[in-house]
């Protein structure tokens, strides 16, 4: 037996039912006060006996100005925030998706956007840099996030003990191509800032849409609430089921939603609607 093919036996024999978290947080610019605020919640969601655990976009800071973020950033291995990370998983025992945080870019005055991920010991066990950055311009909101973000490239999916993980961030969820190159996952976690204005028209019904196309679980962890700098963030941070249903949502406000996920019962589904196994890709001549 190869080492690949063990450590595929190892995983899939861990997978039993077990409970996920979202975070939600309404941050503000203040990196300490945040990461404070996120150390509760993850403690929250530990108690209820989540063993996976997601917090929201820029969790550590939702700046006075676009630059403040560039201000805070890190190297990567290094600083305050993926300190805070690592201690935090390793103390509570939890896979700890870290939403994202500011690291450097290759231009001084930009930010990569970007997931960590650390396992239970608190080892960095992945990273998703956000690939499709937020443009809108809608009456009084303006948001061009390409002036203060340098995109990633690279899609993520890891092996982990409650199956394969696929990382995505915020305004990834309007992309259904990012998430089909996934290939197969069995939990999809988006961390997410939605704006109140797009996200009561269009956050639930994408959210659900990812998770019933892809037969996966979705965490899906938001800021959500009125913030410093006058920002108004849509919240509704939920866990939906492979079949659409919506297991667990917090509308508004700092708090944890929890629910569990079942391989078992995702497996039947998938069993009894193999679309995921009928998909054509077309390319235009």
């Amino acid at each position: 037996m190869s080492a690949g093919d063990s450590t595929q036996k190892r995983i899939a024999a861990q997978v039993n039912a077990f409970k996920v978290a979202a975070i939600q947080m309404a941050s503000g610019p203040n990196v300490a006060g945040n990461l404070s605020e996120a150390r509760r919640l993850i403690a929250k969601a530990a108690e209820q006996g989540a063993r996976l655990v997601v917090l929201p976009e820029f969790f550590a800071i939702m700046g006075m100005t676009d630059q403040d973020k560039v201000k805070v950033r890190e190297q990567p291995g290094q600083g305050p925030i993926q300190s805070f990370l690592s201690e935090t998983a390793r103390k509570y025992k939890v896979w700890l998706v870290g939403g994202s945080i500011p690291l450097a870019a290759s231009s001084p005055d930009k930010v990569m956007n970007t997931c960590l991920v650390f396992d239970e010991h608190g080892e960095q066990v992945a990273r998703y840099d956000k690939i499709h950055l937020f443009n809108l311009e809608l009456g009084n909101e303006n948001y061009h996030e390409a002036k203060t973000i340098q995109p990633g490239k690279q899609v993520v999916v890891i092996n982990s003990p409650f199956g394969r993980i696929g990382l995505a961030i915020c305004y990834d969820l309007r992309f259904p191509e990012l998430f089909r190159s996934m290939k197969d996952v069995d939990i999809i976690v988006l961390p997410s800032a939605f704006t109140e204005t797009t996200g009561k028209m269009h956050w639930e019904v994408l959210v659900r849409a990812r998770a019933i196309e892809n037969l996966a679980y979705v965490i899906a962890a938001a800021q959500g609430g009125y913030h410093v700098n006058g920002r108004e963030t849509h919240g509704n941070s939920m866990i939906v089921d492979p079949w659409g249903r919506v297991l667990d949502r917090l509308p508004r406000g700092s708090g944890v939603v929890v629910a569990d996920v079942n391989p078992s019962y995702q497996a039947s589904l998938r069993s009894s609607l193999p679309a995921l196994t009928h998909r054509i890709l077309f390319s235009c001549a």
